[in-house]
């Protein structure tokens, strides 16, 4: 059995994925695999709302802080390494957690996903094209050769319009032709989402915003740019990271900064609530009373442990 957890940011998916493996019978039983594209990288905690050790309850988590800060995020790396983590977990005879709201890293893991290879010859024309003309030009051609992919990536994602234009140009097909949906790698898969109502959810992102400010975002990513985060090309852009570092720069308050966060947040949410509902083999999970035992407790019941 293969139990995936997701939704979008602030559904309480780490919450209730730590209560499960509990109910499951802890660590002997269980082990997580994240599939939080950010969530990889080494000391970006605070603004990712990672699990802190204390929070994980000794449950063998996968797939956080495998990347330092100026290494690039990829879905195909992301794809190798935690299928061979996933299958270790079942090879030991355990249940993996599959547990995140990155919708591409979730199917790069538990679907039939095949990606297609790079070209740095047209990479570095499309960010030549970028630096001279801007993003709007290389939004209007994926618009016009790959509708579908111009409508799930967010227009301030320019390293996920590159990579799909690369593809486009590299292949001369569509980008979204390449990653068939809903077609599982794996049999045995039970997949559940989490969602809450829409005031609840920006209560929520308010809350872990002000959180994240309070508890040092600031001074996170004044030592992650100690450390190289300003040459990351994935890294730096990551929401809470990007605001930060405006204000270390002088180009935002904190209060800009908390605005800019929760109005970045939403819209994230929004994209991730979309990608999710189009899946039907999603069974959803109202988690508007932010009850992560009673989640956890629906789950079991449904896979009859």
């Amino acid at each position: 059995m293969i139990v995936a957890i997701v939704g979008p940011t602030a559904a309480g998916k780490t919450a209730v994925s730590v209560e499960l493996a509990e109910r499951l019978g802890g660590a002997d039983v269980v082990e997580i695999v994240s599939a939080d594209a950010m969530q990889l990288y080494r000391g970006m905690d605070i603004g990712t709302a990672k699990a802190s050790v204390a929070e994980r309850r000794g449950i063998a988590h996968h797939q956080l802080d495998v990347l330092d800060v100026r290494e690039e995020a990829s879905v195909a790396a992301y794809q190798r390494h935690a299928r061979a983590d996933l299958e270790g977990i079942l090879e030991r005879g355990k249940i993996p957690v599959v547990v995140g709201g990155s919708g591409l890293y979730v199917s790069g893991l538990l679907d039939e996903l095949e990606f297609p290879g790079r070209s740095p010859k047209i990479r570095a024309e499309l960010e030549a094209e970028l630096e001279t003309g801007g993003i709007g030009p290389l939004l209007a051609e994926l618009r016009d050769k790959d509708p579908q992919a111009a409508e799930s990536i967010l227009p301030s994602n320019t390293r996920r319009i590159i990579r799909a234009l690369e593809v486009i140009r590299l292949t001369g097909g569509r980008f979204t032709a390449r990653f068939p949906r809903h077609t599982s790698h794996y049999p045995g898969i039970r997949s559940f989402a989490l969602m809450r109502g829409t005031e609840a959810m920006a209560e929520a992102i308010e809350k872990r915003t002000a959180a994240m400010l309070a508890e040092g975002l600031v001074e996170e990513t004044r030592e992650l740019l100690r450390r190289g985060l300003g040459e990351g090309r994935t890294a730096r852009t990551a929401t809470g990271y990007a605001q930060a570092i405006a204000v270390i720069e002088g180009r935002m308050s904190e209060e800009e900064a908390a605005d800019s966060i929760g109005a970045a947040t939403r819209r994230l949410a929004r994209k991730q609530r979309t990608w999710f509902r189009a899946d039907p083999r999603l069974t959803w999970l109202d988690l508007t009373d932010a009850d992560a035992s009673r989640a956890a407790s629906a789950i079991a019941a449904s896979l009859g442990l």
